[in-house]
């Protein structure tokens, strides 16, 4: 019998999440998925601690008191006897389109496992709430990871996926969509008379006429799938500097 693939699931939800949950389900159709449970943040300063949670034939459920990177740097190096042939990242609560791909925890775990060159996805449904409806982001988790396990991805790039709230039309190849979010803090008073900020703004999309990029796709009812690098390099500065005399 055909050996099924090792597949490692990770969030920045928690172990607990919805969209996890949900992920899992969906794996359990093609893999044996072990799962473990910021940006690319990892500990340093203070130790990581795992809780092994569940284990049944094919699954084993683990809890990380560090960030999703360092539940995939764990995974790999310490708790899975191989490297595990797909990391698959979410299913995140909320949209991670555009910069936020620089701040997501559930990108931080796809970009980690691409580091180590595994095949690597991170999913996010455009929907905050903790009752979210995933029944329609599962088809498209399945589909999308179908083509990845059939083709495979290209060395140094993983998948950002974005996934509408409502009816999903179609799934495009976009690209990231140039904008920033507008952080403003408001300043507050806690019971002990303490100052504290706490973070409030707003997205401002930088190309909002623009129709290939992954916030139109989403705003459109589409799903966005945007490939991501690992390779932060600016090439086309290099032009520029050129002219800088050292």
């Amino acid at each position: 019998m055909e050996e099924r693939p090792l597949i490692l699931i990770s969030n920045d939800d928690g172990v607990f999440a919805k969209g996890l949950i949900e992920l899992v389900e969906v794996m359990k159709l093609f893999g044996d998925s072990p799962h473990s449970g910021m940006s690319h943040a990892i500990t340093v300063e203070r130790p990581i601690r795992i809780n092994k949670l569940q284990e049944e034939e094919g699954l084993s459920i683990y809890s990380c008191s560090g960030t999703p990177v360092d539940c995939v740097k764990l995974a790999c190096s310490k708790i899975l006897s191989k490297l595990p042939d797909f990391v698959i990242s979410g299913i995140n609560h909320g949209a991670n389109t555009s910069i936020s791909v620089l701040y997501s925890g559930t990108m931080g775990a796809a970009i980690e496992g691409c580091i180590h060159g595994i095949p690597s996805i991170g999913f996010s449904l455009d929907d905050y709430t903790q009752e979210a409806d995933f029944t329609k982001a599962k088809k498209v988790v399945a589909r999308i990871f179908q083509k990845v396990a059939e083709f495979g991805l290209p060395d140094g790039i993983c998948l950002n996926v974005n996934i509408p709230k409502g009816e999903v039309k179609g799934i495009n190849f976009s690209r990231q969509t140039r904008g920033k979010w507008m952080e403003e803090f408001e300043q507050r008073t806690d019971p002990h008379g303490r100052e504290y900020y706490w973070m409030t703004g707003y997205f401002n999309d930088a190309e909002n006429e623009a129709r290939d990029t992954d916030t139109f796709a989403l705003l459109n009812g589409f799903v966005s799938v945007v490939p991501v690098t690992t390779d932060l390099t600016a090439y086309t500065a290099f032009h520029f500097m050129q002219k800088w005399k050292f």
